[in-house]
């Protein structure tokens, strides 16, 4: 074995070793931005804006740590596959589409092959590094403002649907319409796919969805509730048709849902749309909190526009980022 693979599991078994020890959110957010340098390659001047970002909040990161309990060790993890994690989710042909480690593009298997992709979307939840464990308590516009120091960005809503469901297909938002007009329309029209999850029919057990509430949660405060997430591709059947992991469970996810067509992620807007939460998250075998599938839109929780400072956070609600191909 060549020795950057070495330091990796030895950093990966030291990030294991250390889960049971009381940290502080600093401290586990160092450990997780060296992990996105070593294992991910982001660049010195991408994590210089990553940290400006994370410095302007008391509670992004992995959870809090004096509440947090994860069901499972990155090592514990390590343990259900059969290679390295970084080196077992590295797919050759992907990142010749996309550039970059760790993302997977998004097309209609219909009509398309993956070299015909437009966007990719990451593997894993932010920080989009197998094995580590998401990132929560990050509003709609950090993480927003954390794809952009990275060059790249949010999703929208169409795209985690289709990278959900196995197949990116054209937009369809009814522009002109309110909000719960247009999401009735929408969840009318994608009836028919109601029982179509990321990994087809829903089975328990299948994803990050057998964790549970920290006792005596209190509906949502940092105080109380803990991010009782698992590793990133811990569950390596949890995996959408276009090959993106723990787009179900695990933490829900902050999406763009444009309500114009200048408010579109995909055609290079930064002022974005409103908020969508999309997916499940890390209680959900337990409990079915609301309805919803590949396609399905929510309501208007929490909702805002995507860029407001006063954008929805908690301690389930993480994200993903996209990247628009040339």
């Amino acid at each position: 074995m060549k020795k950057p693979a070495l330091a990796l599991l030895a950093l990966f078994a030291g990030l294991a070793a250390g889960a049971g020890q009381a940290k502080s959110l600093r401290e586990s957010n160092e450990e997780m931005f060296r992990l996105m340098q070593q294992v991910r390659g982001v660049t010195d001047a991408q994590m210089a804006r990553i940290r400006k970002i994370f410095a302007g909040s008391s509670r992004i990161g992995q959870g809090n740590p004096a509440v947090t309990r994860h069901p499972m060790t990155p090592e514990q993890a390590q343990a259900r596959l059969p290679a390295p994690a970084y080196q077992y989710y590295r797919n050759p042909r992907f990142e010749r589409i996309c550039g970059r480690k760790y993302m997977a593009p998004l097309y209609d298997p219909a009509t398309e092959r993956p070299e015909d992709a437009k966007a990719c979307v990451d593997m894993f939840e932010y920080p989009n590094v197998p094995l580590a464990y998401p990132v929560t308590w990050v509003t709609a516009r950090e993480a927003a403002l954390l794809c952009f120091a990275e060059g790249k960005r949010l999703g929208d809503a169409h795209e985690w649907e289709g990278a959900s469901a196995g197949a990116l297909l054209e937009p369809d938002y009814q522009f002109g319409l309110s909000h719960s007009a247009m999401r009735a329309w929408h969840n009318r029209r994608w009836a028919s796919t109601s029982d179509t999850y990321s990994i087809g029919r829903w089975r328990d057990g299948v994803c990050a969805t057998g964790s549970r509430k920290t006792p005596g949660c209190n509906g949502g405060s940092f105080a109380g509730c803990g991010s009782n997430t698992y590793p990133s591709g811990a569950f390596p059947a949890c995996k959408s048709p276009l090959g993106v992991y723990d787009i179900d469970g695990n933490v829900a996810e902050h999406m763009n849902l444009p309500m114009a067509p200048d408010q579109m992620a995909s055609r290079g807007s930064k002022t974005l749309g409103v908020t969508e939460m999309k997916g499940s998250w890390f209680i959900w075998d337990t409990v079915h909190a609301h309805p919803f599938w590949s396609r399905w839109r929510a309501p208007f929780w929490h909702g805002t526009r995507v860029m407001s400072p006063a954008s929805h956070s908690n301690y389930h609600l993480g994200f993903r980022c996209f990247i628009s191909l040339d």
